[in-house]
């Protein structure tokens, strides 16, 4: 079976399974975009993972009565696999006339199958909505860059905006901006995300930032490779000694993914959910 994109339910009519179907789930080889960017899995310039959070998980307890809960999932950059976000609702809404003999059951399916898709172990959370589950939000503790009086002309990737003042001394800081906005790779949808980037190093032109963050406008890729690229690009192009790159996507299908990539060393930002999630 063809793992390319176009392969994949995306923007196909399909029927629900409402039985488990492990089957449904659709990995990309995260290497075909990779190549683009001149980055491989061999020698990877980041570690980091893709956040899934999931609002749609139900089964059916032994006496057929339904239990809902939210779900998190924690992909690992490393992974020679992403997981296509349709066929990954899809999975999930098999769960949803299947009985389940305990919510460890549940998370222990999870786990085995969504890891055997993405060809490294992924890790699993689940919370009953009967256990009153709450989720951190709030906003990064850092610049925002949107209100910058700038004109812009450019609505593709333009990396060679990019640049840094390596004449002064180095700085660490939090910017960040609710202005990624990128399209479906096979569909053209549009995605829409805040994006945090964090460095510490010469200090990255904002005004440049902001712009190179706009020119993804009209740019077909998915949350995870465009996050990658914006990471390769600020890497190439300010040269920091230290970066992370975090996009907090709005959700579709129940689903809401956040690409998370950093220079090894660096401390993981708090997961606090953005506004439009």
């Amino acid at each position: 079976m063809s793992h390319k994109p176009e392969a994949s339910p995306l923007g196909k009519s399909v029927e629900y399974a409402e039985h488990y179907a492990p089957e449904l789930l659709f990995p990309i080889p995260r290497q075909l975009k990779r190549d683009e960017i001149g980055v491989q899995d061999a020698a990877l310039p980041f570690v980091g993972e893709d956040l899934w959070n999931a609002y749609e998980l139900s089964w059916l307890d032994p006496k057929g009565k339904p239990v809902v809960a939210l779900a998190s999932f924690r992909v690992p950059a490393e992974s020679p696999n992403l997981i296509e976000s349709k066929s990954f609702k899809l999975y999930l809404n098999s769960f949803n006339q299947t009985p389940m003999a305990s919510v460890a059951e549940v998370g222990k399916t999870l786990a085995q199958d969504l890891s055997a898709a993405a060809g490294a172990p992924v890790s699993v959370q689940i919370e009953p909505l009967c256990t009153r589950p709450e989720r951190p939000m709030g906003y990064p503790e850092g610049v925002l860059l949107d209100t910058l009086d700038i004109a812009v002309d450019r609505y593709t990737p333009a990396p060679e905006l990019l640049r840094a003042d390596h004449e002064r001394g180095p700085v660490g800081e939090t910017l960040y901006s609710h202005l990624l906005k990128s399209n479906c790779l096979v569909t053209g949808q549009p995605d829409w995300a805040m994006v945090v980037v964090r460095y510490f190093g010469a200090p990255i032109d904002r005004e440049a930032l902001l712009r190179y963050i706009i020119s993804f406008r009209r740019h077909n890729e998915f949350h995870e490779q465009c996050v990658e690229r914006i990471f390769c690009d600020i890497l190439k192009h300010c040269r920091p000694e230290s970066l992370s790159v975090w996009a907090r996507y709005t959700r579709r299908g129940g689903l809401d993914i956040n690409p998370y990539r950093r220079t090894p060393g660096m401390h993981a930002l708090p997961p606090l959910a953005e506004v439009r999630q």
